[in-house]
C-alpha cells in the first residue's frame, strides 16, 4: 500500500508543459510562446536576413540556461558571491539518414567572484548528474561535457 501511495505521489508532482509555436512571416519564422506569455523567435538561420534563432541553437541554449539556474542556484544556497556568471556552449552534429542531431555537447562556465572553485565544479557536477532535466533529455544520445573556469582560472 505505501509503495502505492509513492507512486501515485511521483506521478501527481509530473507537470506536462504546453508552447505554441505561429508562423508570423512568409518564411520560415516562428514564435514559440509558453504558458506565461513569454516568447522566443526561431528562424531558419541557413536563410539571409534570420531574425530568430534555429531549433538547434535553441537546443544548446536550454542546456546552458538549465544548467545555469542549476549552478547559481547551488551556489546561492552554500552563500557564495557570484558577481559575475557565463556560458559557452558548443555541439557537434553528425549525419544520420537527412538529419544532422548532436553527437556531443560542451559546456563551459565561466563565474567571477568569492567563489570558492571546488563548490562551483561540484555545482556543474550536480547539475548534469542530477538536475539538469533539459541534459539528462538529450543524454541518452548526446555526449555532454563541461569545464568550469573561476575567476579566470580553471577547475
Amino acid at each position: 500500500m505505501i509503495g502505492q501511495i509513492n507512486l501515485l505521489l511521483y506521478y501527481l508532482k509530473i507537470k506536462t508543459m504546453k508552447i505554441t509555436l505561429n508562423r508570423i512571416n512568409d518564411e520560415y519564422l516562428f514564435q514559440c510562446t509558453n504558458a506565461q506569455g513569454n516568447s522566443i523567435l526561431l528562424d531558419n538561420t541557413t536563410q539571409p536576413g534570420a531574425k530568430g534563432v534555429s531549433p538547434m541553437e535553441s537546443m544548446l541554449m536550454a542546456v546552458a540556461g538549465c544548467s545555469g539556474i542549476d549552478v547559481v542556484s547551488i551556489l546561492k544556497k552554500q552563500r557564495q558571491e557570484i558577481t559575475g556568471f557565463s556560458a559557452e556552449v558548443e555541439g557537434e552534429r553528425v549525419v544520420v539518414d537527412d538529419a544532422k542531431p548532436f553527437k556531443s555537447i560542451m559546456v563551459k562556465f565561466m563565474l567571477e567572484g568569492a567563489i570558492d572553485p571546488k563548490k562551483a565544479f561540484k555545482a556543474a557536477e550536480l547539475s548534469f548528474e542530477k538536475y539538469c532535466s533539459v541534459s539528462k533529455t538529450l543524454e541518452p544520445n548526446v555526449e555532454i561535457s563541461y569545464e568550469v573556469f573561476v575567476n579566470g582560472e580553471k577547475v
